[in-house]
């Protein structure tokens, strides 16, 4: 839909300009033998496996796929497994895709800017490139390969090598770059086909079943606010004796100190009967006790 291209797109465009900004700010090859390639690496592949998991985690659809479904899956039976195990495939397809976005569009914007990639293999360039005296040995060649990324390291006389070996790994670089964007579009665009080859629904149907699962959300959402609202206000009614927001409240319940220990503390989601939880320790408190005690009247005038 129309929302999944704006969030995907601000996305990229957030992922570039932070890359942008983490490439000035932060990185510097070391131009050492042995470290260029762990350094390049990991500016490659930590922050885009780290926008991976963050992708994963900020997907609603996520944990509503893992939360509490250890107990419901036990109680699926055999000829249903199947078809659940089905669904749980597509749905992590659909959420991986979503958090690909901001990985791969590092991943091609750090290709493309091509220093990550120098800096990790210069100083694998083939010896042909090189072109220096064949007495100098492999170790020394490596040493200085692997300087070329800081050029003021480089001697006088190796900078036109230099320079072409830089042209020759941003070249690569870049066309990895284009490749890996390459593949991802046309990925993309041949599963939505797929998946419109062989969905059960006609366009304007698929329309509007995807508008009545978004209009549906969002009065969920809203009356899952308003009853969850509701219903708090009376076990918070029942242990002050009044109704939050009201005008005349004519009088007020005084709690006890063991009522106020009961309601004080850290619980845990708690299973009442097969069918029923108690949400917090004013729930449980509320459905409990009797709302006996000390009340204290209010007088009206000013």
């Amino acid at each position: 839909g129309k929302e999944v291209v704006i969030a995907n797109a601000i996305i990229a465009i957030l992922t570039i300009g932070g890359q942008q900004l983490f490439s000035f700010f932060t990185f510097s090859c070391p131009c050492h033998v042995g470290q260029n390639l762990i350094y390049g690496l990991a500016f490659l592949g930590v922050p885009a496996l780290i926008l991976l998991i963050v992708g994963y985690a900020l997907n609603n659809q996520t944990w509503r796929l893992v939360t509490g479904k250890r107990s419901h899956f036990e109680k699926v039976t055999t000829s249903n497994r199947l078809l659940k195990c089905k669904l749980i495939c597509f749905v992590l397809c659909s959420i991986t895709g979503r958090a690909l976005v901001a990985p791969v569009t590092w991943l091609a914007v750090t290709l493309i800017n091509g220093s990550y990639y120098v800096c990790a293999v210069s100083e694998y360039v083939p010896t042909y490139y090189y072109g220096a005296n064949p007495n100098v040995s492999d170790s020394e060649r490596r040493r200085i390969l692997a300087t070329f990324p800081c050029s003021q390291l480089v001697p006088p006389e190796m900078t036109r090598a230099r320079d072409e070996v830089i042209l020759l790994l941003r070249y690569q670089s870049q066309v990895a770059g284009w490749l890996l964007i390459a593949v991802v579009v046309i990925t993309v665009f041949l599963s939505y086909c797929l998946a419109s080859c062989f969905s059960p629904l006609s366009f304007l149907h698929f329309r509007y079943w995807s508008s009545y699962l978004h209009n549906e959300q969002e009065l969920f959402d809203e009356a899952t606010e308003q009853h969850s609202r509701l219903y708090a206000m009376q076990h918070v009614r029942k242990f002050f004796g009044f109704v939050p927001g009201s005008e005349n409240v004519k009088e007020i319940r005084i709690p006890s100190l063991r009522e106020w220990q009961a309601i004080s503390g850290l619980a845990f989601l708690k299973q009442v009967d097969d069918e029923h939880y108690d949400y917090s320790l004013l729930h449980d408190w509320a459905l409990k006790e009797h709302a006996s005690g000390k009340y204290l009247k209010i007088d009206e005038d000013p």
